[in-house]
């Protein structure tokens, strides 16, 4: 039997991994902020590997419903709160709640 040179060690087993989208890593890096803190769109866009998309990361978070995916704890660059899905409002009492701001 040939092996092919895109095959691991194990049998049956590539040695690639499979591609992971931008959106997947924004959603895992936002997922991965503590409670109590904040990061940046930029920083998000930052741990996502592409450090000028955090426009892009603002659009991907505002289409987000996801209860487990704490989208209010991403704040804009200058500490100003930004957009969120459900209300400005929503996401700074949020904010207070978990003494983030």
């Amino acid at each position: 039997m040939k092996k092919h040179s895109c095959f691991g060690k194990r049998p049956g087993r590539p040695a690639y991994r499979a591609a992971v989208s931008f959106r997947e890593k924004v959603l895992r890096a936002v997922k991965r902020i503590p409670k109590g803190k904040t990061m940046s769109y930029k920083e998000i866009a930052q741990k996502a590997n592409s450090p000028r998309a955090y426009r892009a990361v603002g659009n991907i978070l505002s289409k987000n419903y996801d209860p487990k995916i704490p989208c209010h704890r991403v704040i804009r660059v200058n500490g100003e709160i930004g957009g969120y899905n459900r209300g400005k409002a929503k996401k700074a009492k949020k904010l207070k709640q978990e003494k983030a701001i």
